[in-house]
């Protein structure tokens, strides 16, 4: 097995990166990914390794695939939930028994308009209910007419013989008076009004016990994901981004809530109506009902067949949706990067190539859903087309009557219209199974190293001694790479062990195999004579604390930050009081009681997200504290002090030399000043010991270590004292605020600004009376406006599908002709000797009806098709404008608190998903809803104008209920559109920071937590959920409440012989049609209220103008070949915008002349990093000006301004792509590979580059973390070295870099730096001893100024920093 230089050297794979065309990507999709680049070759990834260890590695990476299911839903629900359901089951089952039901009644009624006033043949069976002796009806027995003494009837005898031997049945007659007519028609209408009573009861019940029910199940599978997501081992998390975890929480499980909501209980219902339709079909006529059940099979295959589809690419076009997720969150998260190299359009095109994958499979899902629909229809009416075909045929017979025969068209009808409404529903529900493929497989996944199991010993005392033997390690997402090869360590109990090196040399692999963030090939790591693979992981953590190079707070107050400490302890249930005592007692000794005690909230002071509200010595005083509240035997420091000042650094350093008596303690660190009192330093490299010893010993050697030592050794500092502690040092301020000047006091709502010690200027007072005027909410006709001009593009498509879509809904129209004809045909025609004319009329009547089939099928394909690829489209164009809005924003955006990374990843998915749930078939629906209330409206007034103002008039009736039903949803939609972002924020954070959590042990506090914010959610929407519940009842309820009202009216006009039959069914049949469809568009009222929230969402975002607008033209544009790069700040003041009653920069003055290497140093908080801020203007001064060349920068244009300047962070950002893609991102046109090989060699990083497989193609993970951090380092350089910049701007460049390999990235700098302004800042003095000129920052002003020599002479701020790194000292 191969080995380098490097510890973290990427895997060895084909990439494809982001800068290749959409097709490459397209080819890969189906593949594994390490990021948002097309990987090849990961199913051959361990293929060089033995057995054993692929199966090792591959248990810690490997996510088994799933097939979707839909039981698997409800695999959380406990016997509660399965005896709610149950009951939720058996009400839909029985309302949709009502639609059969009402076709039994439906026939009845039929069966007395065609015998109202005419001679009709009706079976036995039939009328024996209704008549009882004609006799006394047919007093003028006319001629052919014979009375039959034994049936008490009237028969009719043909003069021609032949004519009557045709027919092989009696034919009775009788006539029916329009005062019975009047009765029947009247207890039916009556049957029908009780039926609409039941509908209401029961829909109510159904619709709450499942959108309930889904609200419960959802917020469990939320749970259990995130439980599976923080058991897993780190292995797991190292090709999976924060912002796939975030979308899977905050949208895939909204799908799945949706496919377990009352969308279940339309699908049971209507396919109750389905089943329960054959079944009274065949008790009426088994011969016709046998006839047209191909048709019924065919629309069963149908639906089955869509579905598969549907979810086979629904599935894909979530697989594109996570990982562009990832991207989006990456680049949100390093907003200041990207707005500083001007990346904004490349991120946006990045994410477009996955928007444009997703894109394609959802066309095809509405391609797929709009083919089910239209089969469907053809089908449907095929039964139609049939059962009047040979309805007729068997009604000449004499073996049916007309009552029978629309009690089996009605009854078919209603179970195929079922299938047709059913369509969306089915696509909602395979889209939420698509969903939970992913979410159930990381549930399913079992990890390598689990810290929920409670298997493995443990011991009853810690003594601390530990030993590494033997130990072989490979990171399983980059297994072409020994890490460690047979390394061995000895660690008695009680030591302090430092661990130095150059980047990559094995130091952070050693921590993490310590915790168990992963398992090594072979060899052993011993905890006190014992395997740790045989201790329970989690009781290992518990005694062990850690504190990372980067430390990671959680949005809550000091205290609890601290007390997360104490999990696993017995103090874990203590009481706060006895917590206190030990927080307390913890902060003393890391150093952080005096800064925490003149806060205003003290221990309770919130830390903000990530601890933003905090400067970075805070954080790590914090973050240590937390780390020995628990006195743990084993303390693991990585670069625990690497990101301090130096005065923040000797405070620190002090805690830690506190913290490490009497426990084991391992440090690794870069700066060597903090490691010389360690009892022994190993010194590394390449996964190999080179030496070890104490400081002197490995001096008095000088070889490594010593070369180490004289890398960081600071000219002039040897002989003079070591000085005090400032009197004015960061904890002495009455009011502490971090580097970004944000106030403690911001989650204080009740602290008044006066007891904030800080003067306040007559502009600033200004600025904080200032408040954002509260925009009135955008109302629908807006967010419609809006969505029209977005997808403006693609208006012949819509315009399509809205055509087609009005053509089914015309369709509906022609077929209320057909029926009216056809019942009134029977009626005319209905007696023998008119059958000839009987079958001339309907035949063609069936064919008709058959020809309707065909066009309903063509105009819903056609509708959902198009308007399936318009909402496609569609999304994709909001989530690729929303996101490059997002990245426009002003950086202060950011800084609220409401925008979170989190927040603003979810809202990303969530809102185009919510304007999705209205595409395709939906609007397909509404428009068929619109058309027939609309033309069926008019149509209706010209035909039977008296029934058609009764019956459309209480049309309105459903359309206020449902209106209110989404008012009342879509106002609550929003009300708790907070609390749902807020427990997607909480799951955010906890992932993103998932090694201080396992660490921590923090897993079952934050599902306790979390299981507690959910609770509270279902609690809270419970209440909505039981009003939108009623609503629809009474809107699904109205519906035959209107049946019963027309057919009441009806008779009474037919009975008078004001209306013809065919008049009346037109009239009716429409207003069924129309009442049905109508119930059916709000049955998606929920989603028009989250449409209409997103729409907000999305439409205030887009509107959103940035104060510096890096798109705007506006300003003056510069030529690159004139700018001189010379700086100056004049008297500038500034408080950053969202805590302007925090002073940062208070009357700033320095100047940089062209060409300059100048430094800024100060204590933590003092505006260092600020004043870079300030000048790749991502704010503006309240008051003086930053100038450029002489001209104010705000008169610049934005764009144009940036591209001189250069800018390398302190923590070195990189994206998921290849090497020579990231570097690429720094020029501002396209770059020749010799291009980036010559800014890496600069960088001092094409080296290490060359020894990876894939050189320059090799893969960087998401966020870069493929990399080690002194590699992330150099590529950043490279970056901004590429750019050829005026102005270079190094913030803590150097800080992640080993002692070897900043001196010579120092030397490249040094190098860089010639010819070009140069700013940095830095907290280790050796890197910029050797600055033109060093600005002292203190309080927001300059303190001191000079060379190096010039300020060690002076013996004030700089010489205490200076003495305090002292190596010698």
């Amino acid at each position: 097995m191969p080995k380098y230089d490097e510890e973290k050297t990427p895997l060895n794979v084909s990439v494809k990166d982001l800068s290749s065309d959409t097709e490459s990507i397209a080819s890969t999709e189906s593949k594994n990914r390490g990021g948002y680049a097309a990987i090849d070759g990961l199913s051959d990834e361990f293929s060089g390794l033995s057995d054993r260890d692929a199966e090792i590695l591959r248990q810690q990476v490997v996510v088994p695939n799933i097939s979707s299911s839909f039981f698997r839903l409800y695999r959380y629900a406990n016997s509660n939930d399965k005896i709610l359901l149950s009951v939720g089951v058996l009400a839909s089952v029985l309302e949709g028994l009502m639609r059969p039901l009402m076709s039994f009644v439906f026939g009845f009624a039929t069966q007395d308009f065609t015998d109202l006033g005419s001679m009709v043949r009706t079976p036995s069976y039939f009328n024996s209910s209704y008549y009882k002796d004609m006799e006394s009806s047919y007093t003028n027995k006319t001629a052919g007419m014979t009375y039959n003494e034994t049936s008490g009837y009237w028969y009719y005898t043909p003069s021609n013989e032949s004519y009557y031997n045709n027919y092989t049945s009696e034919y009775e007659y009788y006539s029916m008076d329009s005062s019975e007519f009047v009765r029947s028609i009247s207890r039916n209408a009556l049957f029908l009004a009780l039926i609409g009573v039941a509908v209401v009861l029961l829909t109510y019940i159904k619709s709450f016990i499942f959108i309930d029910r889904a609200e419960v199940l959802s917020s469990r599978i939320r749970e259990q994901y995130l439980a599976a997501t923080l058991r897993q081992n780190i292995g797991y998390f190292d090709k999976l981004g924060a912002g796939e975890i975030t979308t899977r929480i905050s949208s895939d499980t909204v799908l799945m809530q949706d496919a377990l909501s009352e969308k279940i209980s339309y699908v049971i219902s209507h396919s109750t109506t389905f089943i329960g339709s054959i079944a009274v079909a065949y008790s009426q006529s088994y011969i016709l009902t046998s006839i047209i059940l191909g048709n019924v099979a065919a629309i069963i295959a149908t639906s089955f067949i869509g579905s598969w589809a549907i979810t086979k690419y629904a599935e894909k076009s979530q697989d594109s949706y996570g990982v562009g997720a990832t991207l989006a969150e990456e680049a949100i998260s390093s907003v200041r990067n990207v707005q500083a190299f001007g990346i904004q359009e490349r991120m946006v095109q990045a994410y477009d190539k996955f928007l444009v994958i997703a894109e394609k499979y959802n066309i095809k899902v509405g391609y797929a859903s709009a083919l089910q629909t239209g089969f469907t229809h053809l089908f449907a009416f095929g039964i139609d087309s049939l059962a009047y075909y040979q309805g007729t045929y068997h009604y000449t017979t004499g073996e049916l009557s007309v009552g029978v025969i629309m009690t089996v068209i009605m009854t078919l009808f209603q179970g195929a219209f079922s299938f047709t409404i059913i369509s969306p529903y089915l696509a909602n529900i395979a889209t939420g199974l698509a969903a939970s493929t992913k979410i159930f497989a990381t549930i399913d996944r079992k990890s390598a190293i689990d810290s929920s199991s409670e298997a493995g010993k443990r011991l009853e005392k810690v003594e601390g001694h530990i030993e590494l033997r033997n130990v072989r390690f490979i990171y399983p997402s980059r297994p072409n790479v020994t890490v460690l090869d047979n390394y061995s360590l000895d660690i008695p109990a009680g030591e302090t062990i430092a661990l130095v090196g150059s980047s990559g040399s094995g130091k952070s692999t050693i921590i993490g195999l310590i915790e168990r963030f992963y398992n090594p090939l072979s060899g052993q790591i011993f905890l006190d004579g014992h395997d740790i693979m045989d201790l329970n992981t989690r009781w290992l953590r518990q005694n062990i604390a850690l504190v990372s190079q980067e430390p990671s707070l959680f949005a809550c107050s000091i205290f609890d930050n601290i007390a997360f400490g104490l999990i696993g302890t017995k103090y874990e249930t203590a009481s706060k009081s006895e917590k206190m005592e030990l927080v307390v007692e913890a902060c003393k000794q890391a150093n952080a009681w005096d800064f925490i005690n003149n806060m205003p909230d003290k221990l309770e002071t919130q830390v903000g997200e990530r601890g933003f509200l905090m400067s970075g010595g805070q954080k790590q005083r914090i973050a240590i504290a937390r780390a020995i509240v628990s006195n743990p035997r084993i303390l693991l420091l990585d670069e625990a002090t690497s990101a301090l000042d130096t005065k923040s650094e000797g405070v620190v350093q002090e805690a830690l030399d506190r913290a490490s008596k009497n426990r084991t303690t391992i440090v690794i660190a870069h700066r060597l000043s903090t490691i010389k009192d360690a009892d022994r330093i190993v010194v590394m490299r390449s996964g190999v010991i080179l030496e070890q010893g104490t400081h002197e010993e490995l001096i008095a050697k000088k070889t490594e270590y010593y070369g180490l030592v004289q890398a960081q050794s600071i000219d002039g500092a040897d002989n003079s004292t070591a000085a005090s502690d400032s009197s004015d040092s960061e904890e002495n301020s009455s009011v502490d605020f971090n580097e970004k000047g944000i106030p403690l006091t911001k989650y204080n709502t009740n602290l008044a600004l006066a007891k904030i010690k800080t003067g306040k200027s007559v502009a600033i007072s200004s600025y904080a009376a200032e408040e954002k005027a509260e925009k009135p909410l955008a109302s629908a006709i807006d967010i419609l406006r809006m969505l029209f001009n977005i997808g403006r593009s693609d208006l012949t498509s819509l315009l399509i599908g809205l055509y087609s879509g009005g053509i089914t809904g015309v369709a509906y129209i022609g077929m209320s002709f057909l029926y009216g004809t056809a019942l009134q045909a029977f009626q005319r025609y209905g007696m023998p000797f008119y059958f000839d004319t009987l079958r001339r009329t309907l035949y063609p009547l069936a064919a008709f009806m058959f020809m309707h089939g065909i066009i309903l099928f063509f105009s819903n394909a056609i509708a959902g098709s198009f308007l399936g690829y318009s909402s496609s489209r569609l999304v994709r164009k909001i989530r690729e404008m929303s996101f490059r809005q997002l990245l426009r924003q002003d950086i202060s955006y950011f800084d609220e608190g409401e925008h979170t990374v989190g927040a603003l990843t979810s809202s990303l998915t969530s809102d185009s998903q919510a304007i999705d749930a209205l595409g395709g078939e939906t609007t397909n629906k509404m428009v068929e809803s619109l058309v027939i209330l609309g033309a069926g409206s008019i149509v209706s007034l010209i035909i039977g104008w008296k029934l058609a103002l009764v019956m459309f008039g209480t049309i309105p009736i459903i359309l206020v209920v449902g209106y209110f039903r989404f008012k009342y949803l879509s106002n609550f939609i929003e009300q708790t559109k907070n609390e749902n972002s807020s427990s997607s924020d909480y799951a955010c954070e906890a992932t993103s920071a998932i090694r201080t959590v396992i660490s921590l042990t923090r897993e079952q506090e934050i599902m306790g937590r979390y299981h507690d914010s959910l609770e509270k959610m279902v609690k809270s929407n419970r209440r909505a959920n039981n009003k939108s519940a009623l609503l629809d009842g009474i809107a699904r309820g109205m519906q035959y409440f209107i049946m019963a009202l027309g057919f009441w009216f009806g008779g009474l006009l037919v009975a008078s012989g004001e209306y013809t039959l065919f008049q009346f069914f037109f009239v009716f049949v429409l207003v069924v049609f129309g009442s049905e469809t109508s119930t059916t568009v709000f049955t998606f009222a929920p989603e028009m209220g989250k449409a209409l929230r997103a729409g907000r969402s999305i439409k205030e975002l887009l509107e959103a103008v940035p104060e510096i607008d890096a798109t705007s033209t506006e300003g003056s544009m510069l030529n690159p070949t004139e700018v001189n790069g010379e700086i100056e700040f004049k008297d500038v003041h500034f408080r950053y915008p969202t805590r302007l009653e925090v002073p940062v920069l208070a009357g700033l003055n320095l100047k940089v002349k062209k060409g300059q290497f100048i430094a800024l140093v100060g204590a933590s908080g003092c505006g260092k990093s600020t004043t870079i801020g300030l000048i790749e203007s991502f704010y503006r001064p309240q008051r003086g000006a930053v100038l450029l060349d002489g001209v104010n920068v705000s008169e610049l244009n934005v764009s144009s301004y940036r591209s001189n300047i250069a800018l390398v962070q302190q923590e070195p950002v990189l994206y998921a792509g290849s090497i020579k893609y990231n570097v690429s991102l720094g020029s501002l046109h396209a770059v020749t590979d010799e291009e980036v090989e010559a800014a890496c060699r600069a960088a001092n990083v094409h080296d290490f580059i060359m020894s990876l497989p894939e050189a320059y193609d090799t893969m960087c993970g998401a966020k870069g973390m493929l990399l080690s951090g002194g590699q992330k380092q150099r590529i950043a350089i490279a970056r901004a070295l590429i750019r050829k910049p005026k102005v270079l701007l190094l913030d803590e460049a150097t800080s992640a870099l080993d002692s070897e390999s900043e001196k010579v990235v120092q030397a490249a700098l040094d190098s860089a730096s010639k010819g070009r302004t140069t700013i940095a800042v830095a907290h280790r003095l050796s890197t910029i001893q050797n600055a033109d000129i060093i600005y002292v920052f203190h309080a927001g002003r300059i303190a001191e100024s000079g060379t190096h020599q010039q300020l060690l002479a002076l013996k004030g701020r700089y010489f205490e920093l200076v003495k305090l790194q002292a190596l010698e000292n």
